[in-house]
């Protein structure tokens, strides 16, 4: 049978090497990966001599405010963003309009019908007054549950027996949640004490949200992720003596993953003296010298932070400058730079480029069960490709920038390597940094869910 789509002559980066190979797609999905040559025989053949070519980015932690306050960003312009930048599929959960039922679930799929660029599937809070409801929400199809220790956002915090009350009733479902870990009780106090000083300079944040407060609640959650059985993801993981946590309950049996997001590799605590609001995110950045930041790549590379995300919860530079830092919302833009700052790591030596597919494709698609559908290079595997020029040199920009934010924490720098052409099912939606905006992007029903209910939702 004729191909539809071949793309030959370029280098297949997988998560365990890469190697001169021909990609044959039929009916959007990978119909073959040839490494012999040859003719192929395909309606469409994009020569990729001198690129590499690897799967759709998987982003697992996406926040895009839609429905909700859709003047800060929206499924359109966001999933325009990430496929530009080569990110085939997302996890997203928006704070101000939280899905924490199955009527919630069915809305938003409803509301999202033909809003989306990329693949996508999506989060449930959870809620202190729901947690005996979780399975139904989990059975019509979310991806994960997103848990807060402390209340942040405007979701409430789940504490003590309510914490551990939902991880064992997730474990005995099966399911997995997505946990922001920092201490309500040091958290309350610390604001409480800081507010009354009249302070509200950038300073502020890192006491406010302190190292001391997101290391208990990791270790909380992962005596929790031993006891229960639960299968849990610590988000944002902002430093080694965290990840160091991690590490400990895993000797212990707990199946806990570690999320890693480029602010945490890249900026420095102390930028957010200098640009206050502009880097107001929680946890905050915790380098405080390079051998910090050295040592959260080597983190990264050996695996230990399983996979990236971008945490994505972008505001407008009038959004966050509107105000004092106290009432500026929380959240950075990441889906414009994520893989450019991936792709450069890997041309400067701290990751290889089998490093980047592993930790931005397989190991989120496969922590959410995604694989091998997603982030994968192999026959039956979705045909989402991107195509990357390891060569490229790119000046991030402010004015470069897709998502409504319209600016980046990362603009002034030079990196290597750039995606030229992205594929989602085999039909191209950007090339050269410029999306299609064709919105074919359809709901992924999460593992959890039954065939039938799940086919109605989507």
């Amino acid at each position: 049978m004729r191909a539809d789509l071949a793309i030959v002559g370029g280098t297949v980066v997988t998560g365990t090497g890469a190697g001169r190979a021909d990609v044959v797609v039929r009916g959007g999905r990978i119909a073959e990966v040839r490494r012999g040559g040859g003719d192929v025989g395909a309606d469409t053949t994009i020569d990729a001599g001198g690129l590499l070519v690897m799967p759709g980015m998987v982003d697992t932690h996406v926040h895009l405010m839609d429905p909700g306050p859709t003047e800060r960003e929206d499924f359109p312009t966001g999933t325009a963003a990430a496929a530009a930048r080569g990110v085939t599929t997302i996890v997203e959960h928006t704070h101000a309009h939280p899905v924490r039922d199955r009527d919630e679930l069915a809305e938003k799929v409803s509301y999202l019908r033909g809003r989306s660029n990329v693949s996508f599937g999506l989060a449930a809070h959870v809620w202190p007054d729901r947690i005996d409801a979780l399975e139904e929400v989990w059975r019509a199809g979310i991806a994960f549950f997103k848990v807060f220790t402390c209340t942040t956002h405007g979701v409430p915090g789940i504490e003590g027996e309510d914490l551990r009350r939902t991880f064992a009733r997730v474990a005995g479902f099966g399911g997995t949640c997505l946990v922001h870990a920092e201490d309500e009780t040091r958290t309350e106090e610390a604001e409480r004490t800081l507010r009354a000083t009249g302070r509200a300079d950038g300073g502020i944040l890192t006491e406010w949200r302190s190292r001391e407060a997101e290391l208990e609640a990791v270790r909380v959650v992962a005596d929790l992720a031993v006891e229960t059985g639960a299968r849990l993801t610590i988000a944002h993981v902002s430093s080694p003596p965290v990840a160091e946590a991690i590490v400990a309950a895993r000797r212990r049996g707990a199946d806990l993953a570690a999320e890693a997001c480029p602010q945490y590799l890249l900026l420095d605590e102390n930028e957010v003296i200098e640009h206050g609001a502009l880097r107001k995110f929680t946890p905050p950045a915790r380098n405080r010298s390079t051998e910090d930041a050295d040592a959260m790549w080597r983190l990264l590379a050996d695996g230990t932070l399983t996979h990236v995300a971008t945490d994505h919860a972008p505001s407008t530079l009038a959004q966050k400058l509107d105000g004092d830092i106290w009432e500026a919302p929380f959240g950075l833009p990441g889906l414009d730079t994520t893989t450019r700052l991936l792709l450069d790591a890997a041309a400067t030596g701290r990751l290889s480029w089998s490093d980047v597919v592993r930790r931005y494709a397989e190991e989120p698609a496969k922590r959410y069960r995604l694989w091998p559908a997603k982030g994968c290079l192999e026959e039956g595997a979705d045909a989402d490709l991107v195509l990357v020029d390891p060569a490229a040199t790119v000046h991030i920009r402010d004015e470069d920038v897709i998502s409504k934010a319209g600016w980046t924490p990362f603009a002034g720098r030079r990196t290597t390597g750039d995606v030229v052409r992205v594929f989602l099912g085999g039909e191209e939606i950007a090339r050269d940094g410029a999306p299609r905006d064709e919105r074919t992007g359809r709901f992924l029903p999460g593992p959890g869910a039954a065939a039938g209910p799940v086919e109605a939702l989507a």
